[in-house]
């Protein structure tokens, strides 16, 4: 059974209108997600484009036609705007009115009549590309872990072909019905489907946002909020799996314990601001001079810690050095205060299956203690082939490399 067209069109506006205000009372009060801003207004817009599609025959044309499509495409662009802030990309405002640009400047050439068909087909290919640049927006960012992000994909990719066969559907109807009254029934359905395609989108938009709300949530728990390093307890967790990757494929695995010197006398001379700023200077420099695969992490204060992936003790050894050089070059002068700020690297090596990250941190551990009583800004290195029964060798007894490795 067909709908009834003023039926259509006040039950749309209805529910878009609503959408829109429910969208915009989450973004308010639940989520910090800015993307469901631009999809509640997306909402609101779309709701505004109907009621005057609908006023058609009551005001000028102009009106109640082109200036509803053209609102009607900005809000899909809206929409792909949102999908882009979404994803962290920046918005690009200028391309909500490149549809309406088209639209004005289709209108004006001949054989653009007020419902052609080569006007419904213009407008449903203008929509049907937002709505897939919307789609392969979400694609683009398909390695995040958002259950909800497929099932979005699809809708906006059957939307926009939707909107795409209602004009040919329509025009191949009426060519066969005389009364059309099943082309009235097609377009009903094709518009009644579209509709319910929207609503679906919503609630998939809205639970998208409260995913990516509690993923950010439970990376903010993960992140030192300073440095944006790893925390104590997510480099431990992560430094743990590495290490049983690592010894599962009979390769050494390097820990580098890293205390910043005299940090407390520069907090104390310069301030906290200039302190703060020293902590994140070591963690660019940290994160520049280290593989992919190296784990950082800023065990709390000035101390922090890297795991190395398939590192021998040389190997280690040369990277904790080249990080102490970059360091005291990259600190030599914080926000036009000229600064000694160095760094003592404490170094272990281990290949052997019986030792854990404990042991490692601890060897680690005493190889810093031994850089820093030996006058700090150099690296010391742990002995290896430590049976893990036995006690761990007093300070004295700790072995560095040999004399021309020395910092």
């Amino acid at each position: 059974m067909a709908f009834e067209i003023n039926t259509l069109f006040l039950l749309t506006i209805d529910v878009e209108a609503i959408l829109g205000l429910l969208l915009l009372l989450v973004w308010v009060q639940n989520t910090r997600v800015t993307a469901v801003a631009w999809w509640a207004t997306a909402h609101l817009m779309t709701a505004a484009s109907v009621m005057l599609y609908g006023l058609y025959g009551s005001v000028p044309d102009l009106i109640s036609v082109d200036l509803s499509s053209v609102i009607l495409f900005s809000a899909f662009g809206v929409t792909w705007n949102g999908a882009r802030v979404f994803n962290l990309r920046r918005a690009l405002p200028g391309s909500l009115i490149a549809g309406a640009v088209l639209w004005m400047f289709a209108t004006q050439s001949p054989g653009f009549e007020v419902g052609s068909e080569l006007r419904g087909q213009l407008s449903a290919m203008i929509i049907a590309t937002y709505t897939w640049l919307t789609a392969y927006e979400f694609w683009r960012g398909r390695d995040e872990p958002l259950v909800s992000r497929w099932p979005a994909i699809a809708l906006f990719v059957t939307h926009g072909a939707m909107f795409l066969l209602r004009t040919p559907i329509n025009a191949l109807l009426h060519d066969r019905d005389t009364d059309h009254l099943l082309a009235s029934a097609w377009v009903s359905v094709l518009s009644l489907e579209a509709f319910l395609m929207t609503i679906a989108t919503a609630f998939i938009l809205l639970a998208m946002s409260k995913e990516r709300t509690e993923l950010r949530h439970k990376i903010a728990a993960m992140i030192d909020p300073l440095t944006g390093l790893l925390n104590r307890r997510a480099f431990l967790q992560d430094a743990e799996a590495l290490l049983r990757r690592q010894l599962e494929r009979d390769r050494p695995i390097g820990v580098l314990l890293i205390d910043l010197d005299h940090f407390k006398s520069i907090n104390d001379r310069f301030g906290h601001t200039i302190g703060d700023q020293v902590l994140q200077i070591f963690a660019m420099t940290a994160q520049a001079n280290l593989r992919q695969d190296d784990l950082l992490g800023r065990l709390g204060g000035e101390e922090f810690t890297v795991v190395l992936a398939d590192a021998s003790i040389d190997n280690a050894y040369l990277v904790a050095d080249r990080l102490r050089n970059a360091f005291a070059l990259a600190a030599a002068v914080v926000d036009g205060q000229p600064l000694h700020a160095t760094a003592s690297i404490g170094v272990s090596v281990i290949i052997d299956p019986a030792q854990d990250l404990s042991r490692l941190i601890t060897l680690a551990d005493q190889a810093l203690y031994l850089a820093k009583a030996r006058g700090r800004n150099r690296v010391e290195v742990a002995p290896l082939g430590l049976d893990p029964d036995e006690p761990v060798p007093a300070y004295p007894a700790l072995v560095a490399l040999p004399e021309q490795h020395a910092a």
